[in-house]
């Protein structure tokens, strides 16, 4: 009992909870918002310092994605109209997927789960980009440069949260 409540404590899962393969399996692992002009405007993982490169460089890699779908609508088969991009890449880690507003900003999620539903990801983004446009409207913030507000870490952290997610 005591190296398995260890165990549950090192992934932050607390001794009584019943559903480990669950809160396991469904992780995120990093969200972004990266600008039009693929500047990274915030980046926010949610692993060890040592991952944290990786997934940089895991959402550096999904822009040339997201161009692609963007200019070949009809290759990739999305519609211009839809924000959800969807599934861009599996990697053998990670899932990686994508949302474009219709600002050209782009929203990336990265999970480790691999049996991740499009309704569930879509949801995460629609309260991603609310989150997104709350912390734009924001007086002080300048355009196209790096979100550095509290609140919307913090928000982001606890919409993660909210889907269990981490």
């Amino acid at each position: 009992p005591f190296r398995s409540r260890l165990l549950l404590d090192s992934f932050g899962i607390s001794s009584d909870h019943r559903n480990f393969r669950f809160a396991r399996s469904k992780m995120i692992v990093c969200v972004s918002v990266v600008g039009h002009q693929n500047n990274p405007l915030y980046i926010q993982s949610f692993t060890d310092a040592d991952d944290a490169l990786k997934l940089h460089h895991v959402v550096h890699c999904s822009l040339d994605v997201i161009e692609e779908r963007v200019n070949n609508p009809k290759k990739s088969g999305t519609t211009l109209n839809e924000a959800f991009l969807g599934l861009l890449y599996p990697t053998v880690n990670y899932k990686v997927y994508g949302y474009l507003t219709n600002t050209k900003v782009k929203f990336i999620l990265v999970t480790t789960d691999l049996d991740v539903r499009d309704t569930d990801v879509r949801s995460f983004f629609r309260k991603f980009h609310a989150a997104y446009v709350d912390a734009v409207s924001n007086p002080f913030h300048v355009p196209g440069k790096k979100i550095t507000s509290r609140t919307f870490a913090q928000t982001v952290s606890n919409i993660v949260g909210s889907y269990g997610l981490n």
